[in-house]
């Protein structure tokens, strides 16, 4: 059993099978119905064998556990899960723990990716802590012999209100669990919560600081190997391999070439380091072998191409310019970048003749096991996967590739191995955000309206890199979006807020450029297109107008948009997961330089679950996607990444992180999710209030690579018109 194993199944004896026993409520992540309630002791041989999807117990000294499903990157789950649950039964939350689950079948959605993981198990999660704190009222009623409507719950006990009598639950578990599992139960109304949307710290911190929190790199198996892979150039395969060196190495155990590969095996991630070093291996050409150059002559081509994809076609686009009073037009770039989470990828596999145990940090779980399923031709039910904190993913954890090799390596070498990734194989040998240009057109009107509208986006194995449905679709009498991608050797994949990570930086700035083209302010402008797609909607759209209108107007007020001297604003909102964000960047000019000094944040994810959780989100977000757009890129030279560690490839620096002031609309829909959607207005705004300062518009990312970052600036009046908006404030 591992280490992981051992922990996990002791920590939940510990909490859940006190003496003589407790209530354990499964509840099923399929439906909300609570399943047969199960008196948990010792003996029983712990709660593994129980085989429910999920689990709710209650232990004689009161602790409450939940074992939860979704992988842990920093997102806070194991801290809202519990909470929601917690917030239902009326629980004591000094007293409530949570664990890590490892992957079951049983689980729905055992995913983190895509902002859903609160917004999927949300009414699941409070049904079942309902579901408990019924069932333990009614047993307390029964042992007092009084009607049930005269019981309350509240911090772990329950309450006679008439006498004053009060029982904890752990006093009550073993009585409930006797009780039959009602099928309806009532939920709190969102007035009553006394949890939920405060802030609570998270769960793991002690684990963490102390260094008792297992990440994928602190997983251990004693008598395991190590291996580390030499990856070719994009577009190349491996035409001949000299490992005598190598294998001559100390603690060398092996040199085995798999497929395009080649792995070192050895007894410590040192020697297997040095030894990968000493390899004499030749490679060949493959398909293409693409460069940085290359791309940006492709990008211009397939602007111009004629055969596009056409995602939507609302009116007539081409009359629309035609009888423009003003056209505006601008191409906005976006480059490759690395997902560099804090953890490089590793994974642990030994593959047996009984079956497969994986063990690691994957945003995936479910899917690993597919992936090694069908690659070593082994029944799924036969593979387990344990699933270890997470040191960050972006997304990229949501791919298998490093799963599968330490799968595929532990099969040929018969052995327990630890596949690991350094820092530069992290970036010169994985899956990436995809590079993306995109050409804007805008025609407007006499009166300055925006009559029509374009939208080509090109990307490099992108997909499709558009969100044809969303703002300003709706709001547009004549609109015209379309896309059309290259497919490169060079991988891509999910990079935190898919698409709308690059497309709302270009979008956001486009429309800056616009309101300033028709002589008006730009959120005046926004809001203006947001209530004719309200009143006068032009096809049907994926967001929610209301929703957007009000992060716009909740931001620019406490922004004080468009109010203060010396400080330039630029205004950004988006909508991506689900969710609404709009931001007002300030910059200060410094040197003749600008410096980002705040950002604004507004955001409505519907209910937040943990208010501490949601401002590390938003404000994680804002950095991240700041970050990235002002310093980051991944460039090629003959398919290989020019940038491998930090030392080349810019992140942003504790330094130059501004101050970041959030806020939260309280709309009483439940949450919507909120792990993505503050990063895609980040970059718009920042550029916005660049442009605010300077009169420059930067359309290219990394923002730093702009003649601006690297002389001093020339002073530009760029004082913008009343808004309706600053009229009714002053007003």
């Amino acid at each position: 059993m591992s280490t992981v194993n051992k922990n996990s199944r002791r920590e939940f004896l510990k909490i859940s099978s006190l003496t003589t026993g407790g209530l354990l409520l499964g509840f099923s992540w399929l439906s909300a119905e609570a399943k047969a309630p199960v008196v948990v002791n010792e003996a029983a041989g712990a709660a593994g064998g129980l085989g429910f999807n999920s689990y709710l117990s209650i232990s004689t000294d009161g602790t409450i556990t939940i074992l939860s499903p979704n992988p842990e990157l920093g997102q806070n789950i194991m801290t809202s899960f519990p909470m929601i649950v917690a917030e239902e039964l009326d629980a004591d939350w000094t007293k409530v723990k949570v664990l890590q689950a490892p992957l079951d079948s049983k689980f729905d959605r055992q995913v983190t990716g895509g902002s859903g993981a609160v917004p999927h198990s949300w009414k699941l999660l409070r049904n079942a802590g309902a579901t408990a704190r019924f069932m333990l009222i009614q047993a307390a009623a029964q042992r007092w012999s009084v009607p049930v409507e005269e019981c309350t719950a509240a911090d772990g006990f329950v309450i006679h209100s008439k006498t004053g009598n009060k029982l904890g639950y752990g006093e009550l578990a073993e009585d409930a669990s006797k009780l039959e599992v009602p099928k309806d139960v009532k939920l709190k109304d969102r007035k009553d919560f006394k949890l939920i949307g405060k802030e609570i710290k998270n769960v793991a911190n002690n684990d963490i600081v102390t260094g008792k929190g297992l990440f994928g790199l602190d997983f251990h198996r004693e008598g395991m190997l190590y291996a580390m892979l030499q990856r070719p150039a994009f577009g190349t395969k491996i035409k001949s391999v000299d490992d005598t060196a190598a294998k001559a190495m100390p603690g060398i155990v092996n040199v085995v070439t798999f497929k395009n590969n080649v792995a070192v095996v050895g007894k410590s991630t040192w020697e297997v380091m040095k030894a990968r070093k000493v390899l004499k291996i030749e490679y060949e050409k493959e398909g293409n072998i693409e460069s940085t150059a290359d791309h940006d002559k492709l990008f211009k081509t397939l602007l111009d191409t004629p055969t596009a994809t056409v995602r939507r076609k609302d009116g007539d686009t081409d009359a629309a310019f035609k009888n423009a009073a003003k056209i505006v037009k601008s191409e906005y770039q976006c480059p490759f970048l690395s997902h560099s989470p804090m953890e490089p990828m590793n994974f642990f596999a030994h593959v047996r003749e009984d079956g497969v145990e994986l063990v690691g940090p994957t945003q995936t779980p479910g899917s690993a096991r597919q992936a090694t399923s069908k690659l070593l031709n082994i029944p799924e039910n036969k593979i387990t996967v344990e699933i270890t904190r997470l040191g960050g993913g972006f997304g990229r954890r949501l791919k298998t590739d490093y799963a599968t090799e330490a799968a595929e390596l532990s099969s040929l070498i018969k052995a327990p191995v630890k596949v690991i990734w350094s820092r530069e194989d992290d970036m010169t040998g994985g899956s990436y955000r995809p590079a993306v240009r995109y050409r804007f057109e805008a025609a407007l009107d006499a009166k300055g309206n925006m009559t029509g509208y374009r939208l080509r986006g090109a990307g490099i194995n992108s997909g499709n890199p558009t969100r044809e449905d969303n703002f300003p679709s709706g709001a547009v009498d004549n609109l015209l979006i379309d896309s059309i991608e290259h497919v490169s050797p060079i991988t891509t994949g999910a990079w935190r807020a898919p698409i709308t990570n690059f497309l709302a930086f270009a979008e956001q700035s486009f429309f800056d450029e616009v309101a300033r083209a028709a002589g008006k302010d730009p959120v005046q402008f926004r809001l203006d297109l947001l209530q004719k797609a309200k009143t006068t909607p032009v096809g049907a759209v994926k967001y929610d107008i209301d929703r957007m209108i009000g992060v716009t107007k909740l931001v620019a007020e406490k922004s004080g948009w468009g109010t203060k001297k010396g400080v330039f604003q630029g205004f950004s909102v988006y909508f991506s997961h689900r969710s609404y964000v709009a931001q007002v960047g300030e910059v200060v000019m410094k040197a003749g330089k600008p410096v980002v000094k705040k950002v604004y944040a507004a955001s409505d994810c519907g209910q937040v679950v943990n208010l501490s959780g949601a401002r590390q989100q938003v404000m994680g977000g804002i950095v991240d996607g700041m970050g990235h757009a002002m310093y980051s890129k991944l460039t090629f030279k003959d398919g290989i990444p020019l940038q491998k560690n930090f030392d080349t490839y810019r992140l942003i620096r504790m330094k130059e992180i501004p101050e970041i002031e959030t806020y939260f609309v309280d709309n009483g829909i439940d949450p919507t999710g909120l792990g993505e959607p503050a990063l895609p207005p980040t970059g718009g705004a920042v550029a916005n209030a660049i442009f605010a300062a300077t009169g420059k518009r930067i359309r290219n990312q990394p923002f730093t690579d702009d003649p601006l970052f690297k002389a001093a600036a020339p002073k530009t009046n760029t004082k913008l018109p009343k808004s309706s908006f600053q009229k009714t404030k002053k007003a």
